[in-house]
């Protein structure tokens, strides 16, 4: 089965209400994205601020037409900046972004593994982690490089402190590779939520203190 998927140019004032027109008209999904390289960084959690260039992006079932749909939405009074569409063929979305993450080993003993796939080595220390909000999956070469010096240091009883922690992974490491005392800071109350998170998954949330810099202890 094929879809057609409609991309729409227009402000951040009237995002909300092209993707409410479009779920109106059928849209089994829409997307929301920058349209003109303006970053916005991690917002608060529950927050959900836009560019001020946006992309509305919906996907139909292929017997619609980007016509009807034009026409449907200035009835409503809804005309984009600019508009284009193309045809998606159909494939299994839900498994997609998975193929581009795969387990990874970081030294002798340490692997990352994705919630979906097998440990190559059930014996070695495997740290489970899926991508998510929070920086840090080991794909990055500064991650990487942290995650191959950690492997093949002597943990046992140290102190770790992982300044920025993003997604917990350095920290998470630490614990399982047998350091004490570990504790994760990061700016973004985000990160402290995904890496508590993912400790609690690799069962060391118990070891690990997480703190926003304002919060951390003085001594």
């Amino acid at each position: 089965m094929a879809w057609l998927q409609l991309h729409l140019a227009t402000t951040e004032q009237h995002a909300d209400a092209f993707q409410a027109a479009l779920e109106n008209l059928g849209a089994v999904a829409v997307t929301l994205t920058d349209g003109a390289d303006q970053p916005v960084f991690e917002p608060p959690p529950g927050t959900r601020p836009l560019w001020q260039n946006t992309v509305v992006s919906a996907l139909f079932e292929k017997d619609q037409t980007p016509e009807l749909i034009l026409a449907a939405l200035t009835a409503q009074g809804l005309t984009a900046e600019a508009s284009h569409h193309e045809t998606l063929e159909d494939q299994t979305w839900e498994r997609a972004w998975m193929d581009d993450f795969s387990p990874m080993q970081f030294g002798e003993r340490l692997w990352i593994i994705p919630s979906w796939s097998e440990a190559p080595d059930p014996q070695a220390v495997n740290l489970k982690l899926d991508p998510g909000l929070a920086f840090g999956t080991g794909t990055h070469e500064t991650t990487s490089l942290c995650l191959q010096w950690l492997d093949g240091a002597d943990l046992h009883g140290k102190t770790v402190l992982d300044f920025g922690c993003g997604s917990g992974v350095l920290a998470i490491a630490a614990l399982l590779l047998g350091a004490g005392e570990t504790t994760g800071t990061d700016i973004d109350p985000q990160a402290l939520i995904a890496s508590e998170d993912n400790a609690r998954n690799n069962g060391v949330a118990d070891s690990l203190a997480l703190y926003l810099p304002e919060q951390m202890p003085a001594d």
